[in-house]
């Protein structure tokens, strides 16, 4: 990078489309005027792009909302439906289920956690389930949905929720928004990487047709690949499959049987997991597996088996390795989404791990210089995270009673992080929860996993055991109805849909 001044940085590349590639060009071009930083995203058709088809967790809406995307435009371009939440079956033992809501339950009390206080109600309603508190879980069950209210007396404020939709389709919409504003796409295989030979800093980027694409600033999106992080500047991978033991999904859609669920449903199997994630026309499918305990042809024969339509084409295998580049900036390049680092889409965090390295590298934005403790610290950062979604991923396999398979006795017995160990227990012991650096899932994700799978407490909050019995009941009967009513007033989840004919709304916030 000799031939770039001091200063700010002026051309800035992303290597590789995709939802990662588009995601960032999208949000590069809407806070860079074009005439002052050039933003170029290269991309070959020929490689094309992982897109299965997508579900996402609420922090989507706050990326969306900065780049003022109209969320009815949205989903109609990306054919999205709603999501409340995620429903797994089988995973704590077969024939069971449970629901991971967004949002909260019931309402916290005097300072103290609701679920110290249902722990307390369930012991003399013992068919009651923490579900029954969760307006989001209560509305999915219905198959009903509506849009949360600000005002925290409504009932409605406890609302949450994210979306379903096709990733490739998504990947295209943002194309035009940074296109518009903008940035520049290339044509083009890349061939070869040119680096400065003092340096090491990436130069330009050769593609196959002779063209050369030069850059201060590069952005790895080129997927598992890791064309520029890894090929090129040689970063290690940190292997987490002794924790996360799948390997491989075999992906599908199929058509719709009926009208949209506003939830994903996650069933567990023989050797891993399938998904079913419903957009407004047709429902994407996938079973991730270990690749060690069965076979990709009984893989497909279970997917294609638990389809609820026709499946539409055949299915596409993907192999993966769970973990993290050793680090996700090193030098003048930025690896972004499967570049730089891949963990399985159990809590459909996948977006959330791209938004997340975007946004991280926005708040640390360099000059042209690139200090080392920038890079530091963005390195810190999204290995805290990607630590963070990793233990809770792994909370449901560990959580599981499921012994009648090799793989469940497998995830079921083996050693955890530390960080995930303490969690456990400290809920185990008394229902004690704690939300830790920032991170993503909130105390009531994991108390919703947590309880799900049959981890409960030996005891109560001690302040709670003091409280009146008939205090509790009322007041939590009260919450019960109350949401009851609410759910009773909504629109189905279809209805809701193509009420959105109606003219564009913007986005609003809409957290976790």
């Amino acid at each position: 990078m000799s031939d770039t001044p001091p200063g700010n940085i002026k051309r800035i590349v992303i290597v590789g489309g995709g939802s990662a590639g588009w995601m960032t060009a999208a949000a590069l071009s809407s806070l860079l005027p074009p005439d002052s930083v050039r933003v170029s995203l290269v991309e070959s058709e020929q490689i094309g792009t992982i897109g299965v088809g997508e579900a996402t967790i609420p922090d989507i809406i706050h990326f969306n909302a900065i780049l003022g995307i109209p969320e009815a435009e949205f989903l109609k371009a990306t054919n999205g439906t709603f999501k409340l939440g995620i429903k797994f079956v089988n995973w704590a033992r077969q024939g069971e289920a449970y629901f991971h809501p967004f949002g909260v339950h019931g309402a916290d009390m005097n300072g103290i956690d609701f679920h110290q206080f249902w722990l307390r109600y369930q012991q003399d309603n013992p068919a009651s389930t923490i579900e029954d508190f969760s307006l989001s879980a209560r509305a999915a069950a219905a198959g009903k949905f509506a849009r949360p209210e600000a005002n925290p007396r409504s009932v409605l404020s406890q609302l949450r929720y994210a979306y379903h939709f096709d990733a490739t389709a998504y990947a295209r919409y943002l194309r035009g928004y940074a296109e518009t504003r903008g940035a520049q796409r290339i044509e083009g295989k890349v061939t070869q990487v040119h680096q400065h030979a003092e340096t090491g800093d990436i130069t330009r980027i050769e593609l196959e047709d002779g063209s050369s694409v030069d850059g201060d600033l590069f952005f790895d999106c080129t997927g598992f690949r890791g064309l520029l992080i890894n090929k090129t500047l040689g970063i290690d991978f940190k292997d987490w499959s002794h924790w996360l033991p799948c390997d491989t999904a075999q992906a599908v859609a199929c058509e719709s049987s009926g009208d949209p669920l506003p939830y994903t449903i996650s069933t567990a199997k023989k050797a891993g997991w399938q998904w079913r994630i419903p957009t407004q026309h047709r429902t994407g499918n996938g079973h991730i597996y270990s690749s060690k305990l069965m076979s990709d042809d009984e893989a497909v024969q279970s997917l294609m088996d638990d389809l609820d339509g026709p499946a539409i084409g055949s299915p596409r295998k993907i192999a993966f390795q769970t973990g993290h580049r050793t680090k996700f900036w090193e030098k003048n390049c930025v690896a972004i989404g499967l570049s730089g680092g891949f963990l399985e889409p159990l809590e459909s965090t996948s977006l959330f791990l791209i938004q997340e390295g975007i946004s991280k590298f926005i708040a640390l934005f360099p000059t042209a210089r690139m200090p080392s403790v920038v890079r530091d610290e963005y390195n810190r950062m999204l290995e805290k995270k990607f630590e963070q979604v990793r233990d809770f991923i792994i909370l449901h396999y560990k959580a599981t009673e499921r012994d009648d398979t090799p793989f469940w006795n497998y995830t079921r017995t083996m050693d955890v992080p530390d960080s995930l160990t303490r969690r456990i227990e400290l809920f185990r012991e008394a229902g004690r929860v704690f939300r830790y650096d920032d991170e993503l899932f909130s105390k009531p994700s994991w108390i919703a996993v947590l309880l799900g799978q049959n981890i409960m407490p030996k005891s109560i909050d001690p302040i709670v055991s003091t409280v009146d019995r008939a205090k509790i009941t009322h007041s939590l009967q009260s919450m019960q109805s109350a949401m009851g009513r609410a759910v009773d007033q909504m629109q189905s989840h279809r209805a809701f849909l193509d009420s959105l004919d109606s003219p564009a709304q913007t986005l609003s916030g809409n957290g976790r």
